[in-house]
């Protein structure tokens, strides 16, 4: 069975109507059941017939059934078939105290819940541990501040010096009057798909020394308590590649190596609308692990986990219309600790900010590029020249893009 037909038998049988909890959990097992069937038939590889297969998933059907949803186990009724495979986390609460968290929006490291997956060791799920509102500054930031010079975008290559740079300010009345006129022409910010900081990533070079603009100072912080209070003290955030997806976007199947040093982690945060997730093996024949990641999360791939094939085949719509998850309609609070690294976000911003994630889901990765005392090699090694259409492939692309060759042009 192809994944096109296998979605669409799941979807015939969740037509006729709500079934009994019972029924709901057997249909819920056969869907992992069949999933299972069609990584193992002929053909291309597990990892690619599993991301065509939630690619074309549906919600409100059995599609879904094997997908382990994280948030539900922190609440503890998980009853998934996905669920089994869940294990608790121990983090380092003493790590990070609860002033530094604070100033980074999260809550005390003691309050977090994280979560593992038997057989992906290094892999550690955080569901949502900020506090309420906290997250509004770090989207803010993702939209207003972090997309400006001197940081690279994907629109970079076809603006002239004449076009304006303030991606913010020439976006935010349209994004403003989105709902009033829908076939406005879209603004520079939903042509957005990417964002690098730091040592920015290159898809020939990789990374290197001349390629570098300072690292935000917020994120930085906010990344070292992450990293710190999941066992990596002194980790340094150096470089951070920045996604901005649409209902229509997918991440291609690939395995982040670029960076010099491994045994540091990759830090993920998620906010917006939720995504899918799938956490593969060493190789593609390996079937992967599919996840949710909802507004908030943060995921980190550390040890084994560090190189493993990853991808977003889905960007799932909310389920209640157009509009935003709740954990982002408490609005920042008035009062911020002096020396915190969040900012305000005034109600204005915000309306933009809104208006743009209503459709949309962005996502920050931060990385250590370089061990302590490690300097960039004179000459590139053989692992970064890789043909850039199969490895580190880490940018998202929308399924209409006329470009694929290797899908470096996104401003479709």
């Amino acid at each position: 069975m192809t994944p096109e037909e296998l979605a669409r038998s799941h979807a015939e049988e969740s037509a006729s109507g709500p079934e009994d909890p019972a029924s709901e959990m057997g249909k819920m097992a056969a869907a992992v059941s069949s999933v299972a069937t069609l990584a193992t038939e002929p053909g291309e590889d597990a990892f690619r017939k599993l991301f065509r297969f939630y690619r074309q998933s549906r919600l409100g059907t059995a599609d879904l059934g094997g997908v382990v949803d994280f948030s539900a186990a922190h609440a503890g009724c998980s009853t998934a078939p996905g669920s089994q495979k869940v294990v608790r986390s121990q983090l380092n609460v003493s790590s990070v105290s609860e002033h530094d968290a604070h100033r980074a929006g999260l809550k005390p490291v003691s309050k977090w819940q994280a979560y593992g997956l038997k057989d992906y060791p290094g892999f550690i799920f955080i569901p949502n541990p900020f506090l309420p509102g906290y997250q509004w500054h770090w989207v803010k930031q993702c939209l207003k501040l972090y997309s400006q010079k001197p940081n690279v975008c994907n629109l970079d290559k076809h603006m002239t010096k004449e076009e304006p740079q303030d991606l913010w300010e020439q976006s935010k009345e349209f994004l403003r009057c989105k709902e009033v006129n829908k076939r406005r022409p879209r603004s520079l910010l939903e042509k957005l798909r990417w964002v690098t900081l730091g040592y920015h990533y290159d898809w020939d070079s990789k990374y290197s020394a001349d390629h570098y603009t300072p690292f935000p100072s917020d994120l930085a912080f906010l990344s070292e308590q992450v990293a710190a209070a999941c066992g990596f003290q002194g980790f340094r955030a150096e470089a951070g590649i920045l996604n901005y997806y649409y209902l229509d976007s997918t991440l291609g199947i690939h395995v982040d190596r670029s960076e010099l040093d491994h045994s540091r982690p990759l830090l993920s945060f998620s906010f917006g609308q939720s995504a899918i997730f799938l956490l593969g093996g060493i190789k593609r024949d390996e079937a992967p692990t599919a996840m949710f990641m909802h507004s908030g999360d943060i995921m980190v791939m550390s040890g084994f986990s560090r190189l493993l094939n990853h991808a977003v085949p889905r960007i799932l719509p909310n389920p209640e219309g157009e509009g935003l998850p709740h954990c982002l309609e408490t609005p920042l609070p008035a009062v911020l600790p002096k020396d915190a690294v969040v900012q305000p976000c005034s109600v204005e911003d915000w309306q933009v900010c809104a208006s743009y994630l209503r459709t949309a889901r962005v996502n920050m990765t931060v990385r250590q590029v370089l061990a302590t005392d490690q300097d960039f090699p004179l000459e590139p090694m053989e692992e970064q020249k890789r043909d850039v259409t199969t490895e580190d492939f880490c940018h998202p692309d929308d399924q209409n893009s006329q470009v694929k060759r290797a899908r470096l042009n996104l401003d479709s």
